[in-house]
């Protein structure tokens, strides 16, 4: 958390060539801002720095910042650390919906795709017109949040009600996305979260995001279909769940929504 703390801590200047808005660009720095006014008229008030985390190839590893110094090779142990707990989450997701261990694994396949997101939310003088980030969930199959210790802001939708997540030190949390609802056929949830901004507190969170590559194909797996249980999304490959994302954007995503079939 520290390395990222402090690359954003760094001059503008140091951080100015990371700035882009070009989609292609593989390692950059967002500021978040509403388009129009689908969002409730809501800005964000953050900045994140993106880049791949699986794979962390050569070609990648040398487009992240030098400064600070330490950056490259913290992002590079916490990557193969955080790919290990992926792999046991992703086992005892499987063993709950009652499948063999590596079945989502197996099922979201070959090469997946990673991305590493930090975000920055410095303080907010009038924390009621703005949010840190609107509300969504995660277009992904997992994602594994490292909040910022003692800063609360995240908050979750539980029955129509926002909760706090609280911050406990040396924590992950997890969110489920929306390509684990679509293959566990609607039996786990991929949750409509939000961050808050405060007036005092700056705030730094990491996120990372597990995603199938774009060929795969994604749908409710048999096992879980049956009379009783019809499958509530059809089959799509993931490229088609990304271009539907893209497709949406500046509005309030209802992108898996898309794919389900209608009763």
């Amino acid at each position: 958390m520290a390395a990222t703390t402090d690359f954003f801590e760094l001059p503008q200047e140091e951080k100015a060539p990371f700035y882009s808005t070009d989609p292609t660009k593989q390692v950059k720095i967002l500021n978040y801002f509403v388009i129009d006014g689908t969002q409730n008229k809501v800005s964000m008030w953050s900045e994140c720095f993106a880049h791949p985390w699986l794979p962390l190839d050569d070609d990648i590893f040398h487009l992240l910042p030098q400064n600070p110094p330490q950056y490259r090779e913290v992002v590079a142990e916490y990557a193969k650390e955080i790919g290990v707990l992926m792999k046991r989450l992703l086992s005892l997701i499987s063993q709950g919906l009652g499948l063999e261990k590596d079945c989502l694994e197996k099922k979201l396949g070959e090469k997946p795709q990673g991305r590493l997101q930090a975000n920055y939310y410095p303080p907010c003088p009038d924390p009621d017109l703005t949010l840190g980030l609107n509300v969504h969930t995660d277009i992904c199959a997992l994602t594994i949040v490292r909040p910022s210790e003692g800063v609360n802001g995240l908050q979750i939708n539980k029955d129509g009600k926002w909760v706090a997540v609280e911050s406990i030190p040396n924590s992950f949390v997890i969110n489920l996305g929306d390509q684990i609802q679509v293959m566990s056929n609607g039996r786990y949830k991929s949750v409509h979260h939000r961050v808050v901004t405060n007036k005092t507190q700056k705030r730094v969170s990491v996120a990372t995001f597990y995603s199938p590559r774009s060929e795969a194909v994604i749908g409710p797996i048999e096992e879980l279909i049956d009379e009783q249980n019809p499958p509530l999304y059809r089959n799509y490959q993931y490229s088609e769940f990304l271009e539907e994302f893209f497709k949406q954007e500046g509005t309030r995503r209802m992108v898996k929504e898309v794919f389900e079939f209608k009763t």
